[in-house]
């Protein structure tokens, strides 16, 4: 029998002129495909042709090996060229102020000179270790594009919304009222559409209308049409959405706020699928397949008399919620990362990426305003950015004070860091332990210490 085969060891790219120091970090890391260059341009022809996870990178390289200039040059390079890199840069005594204009520049980390080789092996395999789950993230994203699900352009890594997608595909070949609850800006239009193009109806129009956009006077006229002549300025016969999607699909969003009697109107649609345009006479047969939205508490709003139960049971005879953005591990860093791609390709082509504050307050921020919220603001910050890595600041998510504080101690900032990564992983594989164990390139037994040391159990 063929003996199976063992997985690659990492690749991991060491910058570092000191030829004695080179052979004491290629023997600490055995357990890695070391490849270590003393300068620039081996730097930058190594990184194209290993493509490492993480490279650890000594500022003062030759020409110029008591200054930075060299160094950042190869930095500035990797965030150019791969800019998901982890980078760790060498902090020599009293170069403090160089290692942290090199975070700004996309570093990772630092580590202090004379090496430390234990602190410095935790440092790579932690960056190690959040690079995988980063790949693992885009690959899933990519996934989700590739198979063509009913999520569409929404980007998600995250298993509440695979399930909320997983529902969708099973009602869209149906010809049941969908309704999808969930705050303002979590997609629901988009998931909407994305029933449509997964329905036997796809060939048909997609119609969306707000009904809490369009003022109370002029909401039935939106819906049903009118004859010509129905009213003063009525010029023309104008087909209302409801005819416009005949074969298609209806999507009423913030169906919460349509009026009671023209709830009624709509209730006789549902219930004998014809319609009359205002000023009409005669009954016009429609085949419209009816989506609707809302954020409000419609059995709430029952109680009180402001929405018909008759209703609601004709709009929701498959209800769908949608959790927000903060109940989406991970999502929040996939799709900024999305947005800013997009944005970059379109407004300022010099932004290549996020500096690591600025992941640390996309990945904290509660997000009240959802995936609408993320967009605008990555928007906002691609467009405003000086430099080619968007910061914190430029988000308008600057850390409070507390934070602030604390990540200027390293060491609570790496334990920060290592709780977010395992509370990622964790919700990723639904708690699996040999599952998040493999993900994050560690044991059973070290993820289980680390689960204690953390106190992340139960």
């Amino acid at each position: 029998m063929a003996q199976e085969k063992s997985p690659p060891l990492p690749k991991l790219l060491i910058v570092e002129d000191d030829e004695g120091l080179q052979a004491q970090l290629k023997w600490a890391y055995e357990d890695f495909d070391v490849t270590i260059v003393g300068d620039r341009e081996s730097a930058i022809a190594a990184l194209r042709a290993e493509e490492p996870g993480v490279v650890t990178l000594d500022l003062g390289l030759p020409p110029d090996p008591d200054g930075t200039t060299e160094g950042f040059a190869v930095l500035d390079a990797i965030m150019a060229l791969k800019p998901e890199t982890k980078v760790i840069v060498a902090s020599g005594h009293g170069a403090r102020e160089s290692a942290l204009k090199a975070i700004e520049h996309g570093a990772y980390d630092f580590y202090q000179k004379p090496v430390d080789i234990e602190a410095l092996g935790l440092i790579v395999r932690r960056a190690l270790n959040l690079h995988k789950i980063e790949n693992e993230n885009r690959r899933l994203a990519d996934k989700v594009g590739e198979d063509k699900t009913v999520l569409g352009a929404m980007i998600t890594s995250a298993p509440e919304m695979v399930k909320v997608a997983r529902t969708i595909e099973r009602v869209a070949k149906t010809n049941v009222s969908v309704m999808l609850l969930g705050a303002s800006g979590t997609g629901k239009e988009l998931l909407a559409k994305g029933l449509h193009e997964a329905s036997d109806r796809s060939g048909g129009s997609f119609v969306a209308i707000n009904c809490a956009a369009i003022p109370e006077n002029l909401l039935e006229s939106e819906l049903f049409g009118h004859e010509k002549g129905a009213f003063t300025g009525a010029v023309k016969t104008t087909e209302g959405k409801i005819e416009q999607a005949h074969g298609g699909t209806l999507f009423l969003d913030e169906v919460g706020d349509i009026p009671l009697p023209l709830q009624v109107k709509l209730l006789r649609f549902l219930q004998e699928r014809t319609i009359e345009r205002i000023g009409g006479r005669k009954p016009i047969e429609v085949d419209t397949r009816i989506v609707c939205a809302t954020h409000q508490n419609l059995e709430a709003m029952i109680g009180e008399g402001r929405f018909r139960e008759d209703l609601f049971y004709r709009l929701a005879e498959i209800v769908i919620k949608i959790p927000a953005l903060s109940e989406r591990p991970g999502d929040a860093i996939l799709l900024a990362k999305a947005f800013l791609n997009r944005f970059s390709a379109e407004m300022n082509p010099q932004v290549k990426g996020f500096a690591p504050d600025a992941l640390a307050a996309i990945d904290s921020w509660n997000w009240p305003g959802n995936v609408r919220e993320l967009e605008n603001r990555v928007k906002r910050a691609v467009i405003m950015a000086d430099e080619k890595l968007v910061s914190a600041i430029d988000l308008d998510l600057e850390a409070d004070a507390d934070e602030a504080a604390e990540v200027l101690n390293l060491k609570s900032a790496r334990e920060q860091a290592d709780r977010k990564v395992i509370r990622h992983a964790l919700a990723r594989t639904e708690g699996n332990i040999s599952s998040t164990a493999k993900i994050l390139g560690i044991s059973r037994p070290t993820l289980y210490d680390l689960l204690k040391q953390y106190d992340l159990q139960g």
